[in-house]
């Protein structure tokens, strides 16, 4: 991921709103939330889930599908996959036993 692509994915996910539509996306799984479903769960009127999710398209961690008269949104997988490791790709010095599902502990 280079890093002009990551600065705007955390930018995206920096705003309280767009993160817990994310992550409500992410528990959703690849069959994703229609658009109504995502404003009920998070209590959000129709034109501001809108934006939030247009900020998360343009960053590439979501997209949209139209189902009829609905709009089915899913989790980028690989974009979150792909940012994870690039915060991560050089933790501990590049040692093995550290990463994502590690606990890195400084040294003492």
């Amino acid at each position: 991921m280079e890093h002009k692509t990551a600065t705007t994915a955390l930018a995206a996910l920096g705003h309280a709103t767009r993160l817990n539509v994310f992550r409500l996306l992410v528990q959703a799984g690849h069959s994703g939330r229609l658009a109504g479903e995502i404003a009920a769960e998070l209590s959000l009127p129709g034109a501001t889930l809108s934006f939030h999710l247009k900020e998360l398209a343009a960053a590439g961690l979501v997209t949209a599908e139209a189902r009829g008269r609905s709009i089915c949104y899913r989790a980028e997988f690989d974009a979150m996959n792909g940012l994870i490791g690039y915060l991560t790709e050089n933790c501990c010095a590049g040692d093995a036993a550290c990463g994502p599902d590690a606990r890195c502990m400084p040294t003492p």
